[in-house]
């Protein structure tokens, strides 16, 4: 009876522990944390070191060793105990030994070492850049090399294809998928969201998931769609484990969103959350208290446009009563559509 009760206790167990992850695995979790903090950005400069040193070419190997005769033990002729029994044995022919080989000249390694040597008149190589935390770098360094770098971009495409080989932000190493942009570069309208999630970084796009199809709701609403409308984040690659953007990987990503805004062009922005709003407008205010604004948001030559905050959609999944001030945010982004298109 005893032993029936265990078994039942662990299969109840079991079971709790199975609907326990099942919940986790539901409500989108997909790492684990540990008890003590991780600085996720020192962590990147070592996982962008490992992959380096992968990469590098397979080092010489050393010439091997002469080859050594092989041990043979000494046998000593047994004393026989009877010699008339024994039989008169001939002495075998004398074992032939193995050819030796000669050994490798200490000139040769050393004069390979000295070809690999660089000439002095050679051009010196420029050191490979630094960033973060790593050592010898300035803060901002990322920050400053990002800018540079995005402002020579002259189109969309330019840009894409430079944040592909961009190695300044740590996100890039552990994401899947760079997450550029979706729909229609030349709409009056774009969305800028945070930075993506699970299945954005999956598949790539921004806004693929639960909160993407929330977003694509909203925007029918009011006439929009993918066709009519451009969707991109603040950053581009996912942060491990669905967590925030720290600032200063918003730092570093940040001259590239903005150099996208700019080639783009739109007549409204509209900021997805408290990031991209206090990220893009420079607002220290909640996104309760910032929303249902239009704050002017000055491109790189110097025009202005609008820019409407206004709640993200992941965040009106998990509080629906927020939905109608998110409904009064988007029905201000159709008067201010409708009256730039009469005035055109």
């Amino acid at each position: 009876m005893e032993t029936m009760t265990a078994n039942h206790a662990d299969t109840d167990a079991r079971g709790d522990l199975i609907s326990y992850l099942d919940f986790h695995v539901a409500a989108g979790v997909d790492a684990a944390l540990d008890e003590q903090p991780h600085d996720r950005f020192t962590e990147a400069e070592s996982v962008r070191a490992d992959a380096a040193s992968q990469a590098e070419p397979a080092t010489r190997r050393e010439p091997l060793e002469p080859r050594r005769e092989p041990f043979e033990p000494r046998r000593e002729p047994l004393e026989p105990r009877r010699e008339a029994l024994e039989p008169r044995r001939e002495p075998l022919p004398p074992r032939s030994e193995p050819p030796q080989r000669d050994a490798p000249s200490a000139e040769g390694p050393l004069l390979e070492f000295r070809r690999e040597l660089p000439s002095r008149n050679a051009p010196a190589r420029e050191p490979p850049r630094t960033y973060g935390n790593a050592a010898g770098a300035k803060p901002g360094e990322a920050a400053d090399d990002a800018r540079a770098r995005a402002a020579q971009m002259k189109t969309l495409d330019e840009l894409e294809e430079l944040l592909r080989g961009f190695e300044g932000c740590g996100l890039r190493f552990t994401a899947k998928n760079l997450v550029f942009a979706d729909g229609n570069p030349q709409a009056r309208v774009m969305f800028v969201g945070e930075a993506p999630g699970a299945d954005e970084d999956r598949i790539g796009k921004p806004f693929m998931g639960r909160s993407g199809q929330l977003l694509d709701r909203m925007m029918a609403a009011i006439g929009l769609d993918r066709t009519s409308a451009y969707i991109s984040n603040v950053v581009p690659w996912r942060p491990p484990g669905n967590r925030n953007p720290t600032p200063q990987e918003i730092s570093i990503c940040r001259p590239f969103v903005e150099r996208q805004i700019e080639l783009a062009d739109p007549d409204i922005l509209v900021c997805l959350g408290a990031p991209a709003t206090q990220t893009l407008t420079g607002t220290k205010d909640g996104i309760l208290k910032a929303r249902g604004r239009f704050y002017p948001y000055r491109l790189g030559d110097g025009r202005e446009i609008r820019a409407l905050a206004t709640l993200h959609p992941a965040y009106l999944l998990r509080q629906p009563v927020q939905k109608r001030l998110a409904w009064r945010d988007f029905r201000m982004l159709k008067s201010a559509l409708d009256g730039s298109a009469a005035g055109k």
